[in-house]
């Protein structure tokens, strides 16, 4: 089965960005003999540019998880405690990894067993 992975980058080759500062996320799918390929980018509004940050920021933070809840596993240079737990929500795995080229990202994690292993999305009635 093969696994999904959204990343947070600004320039398409490393993993830079914070959680709550991406404005895209790259979506990534590993298959199961390790090889790796770019599906799409996915625009977002991250929840550090809302002007009503305080009061909106629970409904930002949910907005930007959703679009990367069919993920199995999320990268960024920084992931947040209230982030990673409703990332958590969602069955997705969150790691930080800061300033590593996606590429050897993607292959880390295909040599990993979260490959052949991916986390059992909830079931939803």
């Amino acid at each position: 089965m093969p696994l999904k992975v959204a990343i947070a980058s600004s320039d398409g080759k490393s993993i830079d960005l914070h959680f709550g500062q991406a404005p895209d996320f790259l979506i990534f799918e590993i298959k199961e003999n390790g090889d790796s390929k770019f599906i799409e980018a996915r625009k977002n509004i991250p929840p550090s540019d809302d002007p009503n940050l305080l009061e909106n920021h629970d409904n930002a933070l949910a907005k930007s998880v959703d679009l990367i809840s069919d993920c199995d596993v999320v990268l960024a240079s920084q992931i947040g405690p209230s982030a990673s737990k409703a990332i958590l929500s969602c069955s997705v795995q969150s790691y930080s990894i800061r300033g590593l080229l996606i590429e050897k990202a993607l292959k880390k994690l295909a040599s990993s067993k979260l490959v052949s292993k991916p986390v059992p999305r909830p079931i939803i009635h």
